[in-house]
């Protein structure tokens, strides 16, 4: 991952959408983020046209599945040619191995293979829904701690967490080993369906490696006014 990225979230339920959406941020080349209600009502057409315009893409699918059932689809999405992509950490060593060699398999020789990183606790999970629902008995600080080392240690390049646990992960793991943070909100902003959020100057301060953000610009009445104000916080210019 080049830089210190901000990742727009285009969680939209069609590409028209994102077209118009687009429209209000011209001139700008952006890095994008591509999930599963957009991609499985688009399907690869989408990567195309983003790609075509010249923006970054990080395909948020969210693999969890049988290793050999990974690793081949992680061989034709590398195809695609996009930067990011991810699984959950929960789907254990062996299953992010393989989502690795699919990479490596699929993607064209000369090029270099998609990121490929590992969500440890979705920033919606609380700690008691942690404990009480998904029965897993430590704390939310010591899963995450826990599914980083994992991926660090099955040779993924990064994680999703909370920007709230980066310090913690850096005690332990190196910082080129990268941290992508949703949750980001303004001051201001709505928390709407997150728990471990943080604004943009605070991901910074934590150390986070790149902010994935939605909501705050994608549904703001000035989109470009919102992201640039996003992108100033972020890199530590006045807002």
């Amino acid at each position: 991952m080049n830089g210190r990225p901000l990742i727009i979230a285009l969680d939209f339920p069609d590409g028209k959408e994102v077209g118009g959406f687009l429209k209000k941020l011209p001139d700008q080349k952006l890095y994008v983020k591509v999930g599963m209600e957009l991609f499985y009502q688009e399907g690869p057409s989408i990567i195309d046209q983003l790609k075509s315009a010249g923006h970054d893409i990080f395909l948020d699918l969210k693999l969890h599945d049988i290793p050999q059932t990974v690793k081949q689809a992680m061989k034709g999405l590398a195809k695609l040619d996009v930067n990011l992509v991810n699984v959950h950490a929960a789907g254990g060593s062996a299953m992010m191995q393989a989502a690795i060699e699919g990479l490596e398999a699929g993607t064209r020789a000369g090029s270099k293979r998609p990121d490929c990183i590992a969500v440890t606790q979705l920033t919606s999970t609380s700690e008691a829904m942690l404990n009480h629902e998904l029965l897993i008995g430590k704390g939310l600080n010591e899963t995450v701690l826990h599914y980083a080392k994992l991926a660090y240690e099955s040779g993924l390049d990064g994680i999703v967490c909370s920007s709230l646990e980066v310090p913690e992960i850096y005690q332990h793991l190196d910082r080129s080993f990268h941290t992508i943070t949703p949750g980001i909100r303004l001051a201001e902003d709505s928390l709407n369906d997150q728990v471990r959020v943080a604004t943009p100057e605070k991901a910074r301060e934590l150390g986070s490696t790149a902010i994935v953000v939605g909501r705050s610009i994608t549904k703001a009445k000035d989109p470009l006014t919102a992201y640039l104000q996003m992108k100033n916080a972020w890199e530590g210019l006045p807002v």
